[in-house]
């Protein structure tokens, strides 16, 4: 017993004595953590210098774009072809995709000969491996009996490629063993084609070129939605992952996300990690067939780790310190040891049996000491291989969760190659690592159990899948995009329109009522004085004191407070809703403390009233959601006073009745003389503008002007635009409060934009282009998704992350991809909305040149289509600050002017 502790002492001593004889020998290739964080810094640096537009160039890690932009949904389906060409082995693939709710699919595949040194080293020309490629495809699919289909083909090629599209892929540099002559700077998928092209008997359609490492996130990604690194550790070494398109300058465009395939195995060919190469690295870099290349991969990938071994060996039998000192023939031979002889060393039970075995093959006749060494060389420099491939895939991830600005993320890394999968420890210790240096990741590494082959077949079936989702939401869009031969047509029928409303014969017939507003000036400067002002026209209703002053110190302050307008009180009698309006004046009055002053007032009256006098307004109809009873046909201004009477504190000198229209164009008119037209494009639309008084047929006189109030949100309720509305529109106007009236208004103002697009967010669901297929009750919900969010997804600088939140608060699981189809839904509405206001628009400033007799007359006012639809008018805009409160304040202040001028 004694013996056996005796033996068992002696081999642990000796192991441990052989073992830290190594480690001092090797001590440059042992890592700290300290070190590890410092190389995963130095690659953050790189990926940001790899994505730079200017900085690129000068880049070694190249940060190719993939032209991948979209993982895998679920619901891809049908027959693939991939051809895998790069790593150890040549392979050919069918792989069948089900819709069938499991996410699955079915591969088949063939491995052919690689072409490397004996084939691929030896090919003059270029056009050989590329027809080599093709007669082992043509060779499965007959195999296979597939030559009577056509299909579509996913190309894996493992080398660096500059994309310029997901099918077109030029060559940058072969790595690994490859060296044929002629194909580098030249596109390997036009190379592919012409070769496929000489077998008439098949017919194949190549869709994308796809690295194995985009390949293998894909596979895995199939799997795992949640994958969006790839990574592989085998001959070479990669990896890839889905960078944000606005960090991507190299690409135009920053919707969405694209597949980044890094490049890393040149990292470090600048000179970046030269302290942390060894004289083993360089003496091997020398006799590589890339010498100062991939720098990087040749510190990891299995393609080298056995020659690292070899030479680290070989120097130290040179010393003594191995073998008695005897160098064999076959350890001073390049190539003798190989990855897999380092794994079969590295094995946890029979490690040193395999050890001494190898060694005895290259005639080195070890000793105990010398096999418990050579084992423990084996695991510094597959461990410095871990070690390296976590610092830089942690970089990977730090980036990722930095751009989703998470401090926790939970991520999938899909993994392939044979060093990781069939070292004995390499797996576990690179997770270990990874984990420790970035401990806000939880990380799950997935094997890909069928290769990077099966990930170009799901590359192509995203692509399919994304190129018919595209038809088919173009095909949905396609109605919204008015050419401008359909808004010239609507600015003449508005023009059409405008006319008949002036005309006395045509006036009660006419859609577009011109109603006149009995506001015959714009503001000259000398108003000054005191004046409240009420502003109802929205969900809110405001109360304003205004205070002009003229001469030098010219100006306007004012004060002002919102009152809410519940629905309630909207929907109620009209009774209830002006004592309402009363309620919160006295509440202004008390606030500001001067309930005692009979002030003049202003009141903003933002619905289609017929105005008999600049203070006497009935009520046409109600629009934006107000139904209060007994309203309609009723002067608003005699129903504000008997509420006032009604309350019986205060007193008030009602002066004007006007539309918010009409008091924005006052209140720019303020500050710009030459404004004359006033536009709300708001919760309704409407616009006013200051007409020839000979030209108003519904009103005495022919002197001077008066301010139409033209209610164009009632344009194409006689069907004459009912050609350019689409189901959407017709959705929106049945449920709505007033069913047929407004149409216009419908397509353009903000309280009916948003519910436009829940409606072709449902078509679209429906038609599994959105959200999975599954209409959630949130998005069944009538006003969910309001113009404010569709404001805010539309807006430059909100990224996607920040939509994708806006959606969940809506209640919408949304991916990256629905994201960016919501904000290409938004954008289309709002552009449609924004250029038919813009025809209307353009149809006023064309009244208003002719009416001048003038080419190019000048005004303040909105819309880039209307230099195309009123090419002869220069317009300019000019934005309401202070809203149309302060305008009925003005006007009041102008019709006190002008009555007193009356008066004297």
């Amino acid at each position: 017993m004694f013996a056996v502790h005796l033996l068992a002492f002696h081999f642990t001593k000796l192991k441990e004595d052989q073992i830290k004889k190594v480690d001092r020998y090797l001590y440059h290739l042992r890592l700290s953590d300290d070190v590890l964080l410092d190389v995963m810094a130095r690659f953050q640096a790189e990926m940001v210098k790899g994505l730079g537009r200017d900085t690129n160039p000068t880049a070694t890690v190249k940060m190719l774009p993939s032209f991948v932009r979209s993982l895998p949904d679920g619901s891809e389906k049908g027959d693939f072809l991939a051809v895998d060409l790069g790593g150890s082995q040549f392979r050919a693939h069918q792989v069948k995709v089900f819709d069938d709710g499991k996410q699955s699919s079915q591969l088949e595949s063939k491995f052919y000969p690689t072409p490397k040194e004996d084939t691929a080293q030896m090919c003059s020309l270029f056009v050989q491996l590329f027809e080599y490629v093709a007669d082992c495809l043509s060779d499965f699919m007959e195999t296979k009996n597939l030559k009577h289909k056509k299909l579509p083909l996913g190309f894996t090629f493992s080398f660096p490629c500059k994309q310029t599209k997901l099918e077109e892929g030029v060559l940058l540099a072969w790595t690994k063993h490859f060296r044929v002559r002629g194909v580098q700077d030249t596109d390997v998928v036009s190379s592919l084609r012409k070769a496929l092209q000489k077998h008439k008997d098949i017919d194949v359609d190549v869709l994308a070129l796809v690295n194995d490492t985009v390949g293998t996130m894909m596979t895995c990604g199939y799997d795992d939605q949640r994958c969006e690194v790839g990574l592989i550790i085998g001959t070479g070494t990669n990896a890839c992952y889905m960078e944000e398109m606005r960090h991507i300058n190299l690409v135009e465009g920053d919707e969405g996300r694209m597949c980044i395939n890094t490049e890393w195995g040149a990292f470090g060919d600048d000179g970046a990690l030269d302290d942390l190469r060894t004289e083993f690295d360089r003496e091997l870099d020398l006799g590589s067939l890339n010498p100062g290349k991939q720098l990087f991969e040749k510190m990891i990938s299995s393609l080298y780790l056995g020659e690292l071994v070899r030479l680290i060996l070989l120097k130290m039998t040179k010393q003594g310190l191995l073998f008695n000192g005897k160098v064999s023939t076959a350890l001073l031979t390049k190539g003798k040891i190989e990855m897999k002889h380092v794994s079969a060393m590295e094995k946890h039970k029979e490690g040193l049996s395999n050890t001494k075995e190898i060694l005895t093959e290259l005639n080195l006749f070890p000793s105990e000491e010398d096999c418990v060494a050579v084992q423990h060389v084996c695991t510094i420099v597959s461990f410095r291989s871990a070690n390296l491939c976590a610092a830089a895939l942690a970089a990977i991830l730090t980036r990722l969760r930095e751009n989703k600005k998470l401090l926790r993320m939970r991520t999938t890394v899909g993994i392939d190659g044979g060093l990781y999968k069939t070292h004995p420890k390499y797996a576990k210790r690179l997770h270990k690592v990874v984990r420790r240096l970035v401990p806000t990741c939880d990380v799950r590494f997935l094997l890909s159990e069928s290769g990077s082959g099966r990930g170009a077949a799901v590359v192509t079936a995203v692509a399919r899948r994304l190129a018919t989702q595209r038809r088919r939401i173009d095909a949905t869009l396609a109605p919204f995009l008015l050419p401008l031969d359909i808004l010239r047509e609507v600015k003449d029928k508005m023009r059409a329109e405008l006319e008949y409303g002036l005309k006395r014969e045509t006036q009660a017939d006419a859609t577009v009522k011109m109603l006149p507003t009995y506001v015959c000036g714009t503001p000259d400067g000398t108003e000054k004085g005191k004046f409240l002002a009420l502003d109802l026209g929205g969900t809110n209703f405001r109360v304003l004191l205004v205070k002009i002053k003229s001469g030098r110190r010219r100006s306007v302050q004012m004060y002002n407070k919102i009152f809410a307008i519940p629905l309630e009180i909207m929907q109620g009698t009209g009774e209830e809703l002006f004592d309402h309006i009363v309620q919160c004046i006295a509440d202004f009055l008390e606030y500001m403390g001067i309930k005692g002053a009979r002030l003049p007032l202003g009141f903003t009256f933002s619905f289609p009233c017929r105005q008999a006098s600049i203070d006497k307004g009935t009520l046409v109809g109600w629009t934006k959601g107000f139904k209060a009873t007994d309203c309609e046909g009723e002067d608003v201004v005699d129903m504000l006073r008997e509420a006032i009477r009604r309350r019986n504190e205060f007193d008030l000198d009602i002066v004007a009745v006007v539309n918010d229209t009409v008091g924005t164009m006052m209140t720019c008119g303020y500050e710009d003389p030459n404004c004359e037209i006033g536009l709300i494009a708001g919760t309704g639309s409407n616009v006013c503008y200051m007409e020839d008084m000979k030209n108003i047929e519904i009103v005495e006189g022919n002197e001077g002007k008066m301010c139409i109030n033209t209610e164009w949100g009632a344009f194409g309720d006689n069907g004459c635009i009912d050609h350019i509305r689409t189901k959407y529109d017709r959705e929106v106007d049945e449920g709505s409060l007033n069913p047929g009236k407004q149409r216009y208004e419908k397509m353009t103002s903000g309280m009916y934009l948003g519910e436009i697009v829940r409606q072709i967010l449902i078509d679209l669901t429906k038609q599994g282009l959105l959200f999975r297929g599954h209409v959630s009750e949130s998005l069944r919900k009538r006003g969910i998704f309001e113009t404010k969010f569709l404001s805010q997804i539309e807006s430059d600088r909100l990224a996607l992350l920040q939509v994708r939140r806006i959606l969940q608060q809506l209640g919408l699981d949304s991916t990256c991809d629905d994201s960016i189809i919501v904000k290409e839904v938004c954008g289309v509405v709002s552009r449609r909305a924004a250029r038919l206001c813009g025809a209307g628009l353009a149809a006023i400033v064309e009244k208003k040149r002719e009416n001048r007799g003038v080419e190019l007359p000048w005004y303040h006012f909105p819309f880039a289509v209307l230099k195309e639809l009123a090419p002869q008018c220069d317009v300019t805009f000019m934005l309401s600050e202070d809203g149309s409160g302060k305008g009925a304040a003005l006007i009041t202040a102008v019709a006190k002017r002008l009555h007193n001028v009356g008066q004297k």
